[in-house]
């Protein structure tokens, strides 16, 4: 096996779910600037969206947890989807009107 190639850094870190401002206390090697207390001690916080407290698939919950507005933006896709689909069939509508009526001038003409 070869040697230091794995951190040697290890300690105690806080992951906060905010969520459900659930606190899981763990060892890491990740980097934070930000801190927290807990039972009188000062440990490195890291902030997460989401956990297995608050995921659906742990939880068994089924909800929309949309922190980036990645619905919202998905929504606004599909309506304008749905409103370019009617201004072509609308167009398309008029146009068989259109071919139609000169149709139906130029069997009168002759």
């Amino acid at each position: 096996m070869r040697k230091d190639i794995h951190p040697n850094n290890y300690r105690l870190v806080v992951f906060k779910d905010l969520n459900d401002e659930t606190t899981y206390l763990t060892r890491s090697t990740v980097s934070t600037d930000e801190t927290i207390e807990i039972d009188g001690q000062t440990y490195p916080l890291v902030k997460v969206h989401i956990s297995s407290s608050s995921h659906p698939f742990f939880t068994g919950e089924e909800r929309i947890v949309d922190i980036e507005g990645r619905v919202d933006k998905f929504k606004a896709r599909a309506a304008a989807g749905a409103a370019a689909r009617e201004k072509r069939a609308k167009a398309a509508q008029k146009h068989a009107q259109r071919q139609a009526q000169k149709a139906t001038k130029e069997a009168s003409k002759s």
